[in-house]
């Protein structure tokens, strides 16, 4: 069979793999700036330097070992470990120490039989081999739930050194995507649909049938330096080719000839043998430092998402150009034709937002459910806030795997104590008086936020944009129905902003029907579930936002008024 670049054709789009939840890995790479640009390592997050075999010391090792991690795909929400499919299995199976955010993401990192020397290639060597024979009723479930993995088109995950090994391929517009994973195989339908991964080569064309990528071509590219405080040398990257090959004869390997075709009826005895290559290429231009970089650098769409940024940017400098007009012009004369103290003057009849100077801090109807809804909010505000500040200051390091949801999580129990404050000073300038009932609802109203995108420099810079938006479009609606003398803008001000949720929830259902290929009543219901998760937590985010950025407008003009 040839190789993909040679005789496959190109992907039209990115393969189905590249969905919001398989993008969490990838996300994690830009750590550094705004625009993930460079990513650097903190002390603590040592390099491990490999030498040749028989040369290793205390401080190099030639052994490198590769890890698999759970397999998923944007068809279906659930994700499977590694060993719930019928693959190669490391006999000293083994996993690495798991921090409280891998085990609440669920990255289950075990060890596998893809094991080799540094610089030591290898070619055509044999992994293990599966048999299936149509009488035994446990292979025949087994075979029937890889076919289910191909079908719904499940990725795989692995890991060397600490980093992803990546899949790197040229998509339709001529530029080159890589993915942190690759697909188990592909389908081929009935009708002769073929999906994305059977795009790679035409020799994919049977109908009915289901093509399993059982070989890997991996290419390990390493840097070296003549320093006697470092010995050896360092990995910065780990790619991959999937390929299929039918093997014949598992004692006299040839990693060539036609795919490996499973058909869509099992009627038959099926041998399957799974097969690698690894190769290594020196390059000494890519620092170790700087190792995660180059799968952000073919990433096409990183230039949309700044495009939209500019848009949200003069949206913003627009909006902030009409408050400052309100608050620099409007509201100046507002307060100084308030205050004047000539007689003719104040035997004008008054009108506008002072009528309600008496009224604006009554307290609102349902104080305690806003209330809560503030303490939350402001504990989800911080916390968003600081992880999102240490992420791009490079504090949560991609190479250290978990430490993004662990600091989530610690800064979500801790930062309990100020969203009990602000509810219960909130609840008292209500004139509450339920303050159980207050610490109850403040406690237990918000669930914890499993998968989320992250991409922490666009994310920081759309947090930023967020803030000031809400802002903004709160106090310039409030002082409009102040000014027509409507004094109730508690809710309002909360509503106002919060009700960018339901955006959120459009979209998602919008995306939901237009882009994923989500199958099957438990994906479904998951995604959703999420999706309502999300969105609450994005109703009670804005709306706090918008509330304390309404609650100091009011006070600051109040507060400068003369009132007799």
């Amino acid at each position: 069979m040839s190789s993909p670049g040679n005789r496959g054709r190109r992907l039209h789009r990115a393969p189905s793999g590249i969905g919001m939840g398989r993008l969490l890995l990838v996300v994690l790479l830009a750590g550094a700036a705004p625009g993930g640009s460079r990513a650097f390592y903190l002390p603590g997050l040592a390099p491990v330097s490999f030498c040749e075999a028989g040369k290793e010391t205390s401080n190099c090792k030639s052994l490198i070992e590769l890890f698999v991690n759970r397999l998923d795909s944007v068809e279906s929400v659930l994700p499977y470990e590694y060993d719930a499919f019928d693959f190669c299995q490391d006999l000293e199976e083994k996993r690495p120490s798991e921090n409280l955010g891998q085990v609440l993401f669920g990255e289950r990192i075990a060890s596998s039989p893809y094991k080799f020397s540094f610089n030591h290639e290898e070619t055509c060597m044999k992994a293990c081999v599966k048999s299936y024979d149509p009488r035994n009723e446990s292979e025949k479930k087994k075979l029937a739930f890889l076919k289910k993995g191909m079908q719904l088109n499940y990725q795989h995950h692995w890991i060397i050194d600490n980093m992803p090994v990546t899949w790197c391929y040229d998509v339709e517009d001529g530029q080159k995507y890589c993915n942190p994973g690759f697909p188990m195989g592909c389908f081929v339908t009935p009708s002769g649909r073929a999906k994305d991964a059977c795009n790679i080569n035409s020799e994919f064309n049977k109908k009915n049938t289901f093509y399993l990528f059982n070989h890997v071509d991996i290419t390990i590219t390493y840097h070296s330096a003549k320093d006697e405080n470092w010995p050896g040398a360092r990995l910065v990257t780990a790619r991959l080719e999937p390929k299929s090959y039918k093997h014949t004869d598992e004692d006299q390997l040839r990693c060539e000839g036609s795919p490996m075709e499973i058909p869509g009826e099992f009627t038959k005895k099926l041998k399957l043998i799974y097969t690698y290559s690894v190769k290594f290429e020196e390059n000494n231009n890519i620092k170790w430092a700087s190792r995660w970089d180059y799968i952000l650098e073919s990433m096409p769409h990183t230039n949309i998402q700044w495009f939209s940024i500019m848009n949200s940017l003069v949206i913003v400098l627009f909006l902030s150009g009409m408050v400052a007009m309100i608050l620099l012009r409007t509201l100046h004369k507002d307060i100084a034709r308030y205050n004047q103290i000539d007689l003719a003057e104040d035997a004008q009849e008054e009108f506008g937002w002072k009528l309600v100077h008496g009224d604006v801090f009554r307290p609102p109807k349902k104080g305690m459910l806003l209330a809560v809804f503030l303490g939350q909010g402001t504990q989800i505000f911080i916390m968003t806030f600081i992880t999102l500040f240490l992420a791009c200051l490079g504090f949560l390091s991609p190479a250290n795997r978990g430490a993004l949801m662990t600091c989530a999580v610690v800064l979500w129990v801790l930062l309990g104590t100020p969203a009990g404050y602000v509810s219960a000073k909130m609840y008292k300038t209500f004139r509450g008086e339920k303050w159980k009932t207050n610490v109850l609802l403040t406690a237990l109203l918000c669930p914890g936020s499993h998968q989320m995108y992250y991409m922490f420099g666009f994310l920081f810079l759309v947090f930023i944009i967020l803030l000031i938006t809400c802002s903004e479009a709160t106090v310039l609606l409030c002082y409009f129905h102040l000014c027509a003398e409507d004094y109730h803008w508690w809710w309002r001000a909360f509503l106002t902003s919060s009700f960018t949720a339901i955006y959120l929830f459009i979209y998602a259902v919008h995306y939901f029907f237009s882009k994923l290929q989500i199958t099957g009543t438990a994906s479904t219901i998951l995604y959703f579930g999420y999706t309502m998760i999300m969105v609450l937590i994005f109703f009670l985010f804005t709306g706090t936002i918008g509330f304390f950025a309404c609650f100091w407008f009011v006070s600051k003009i109040y507060s400068v008024l003369k009132v007799d």
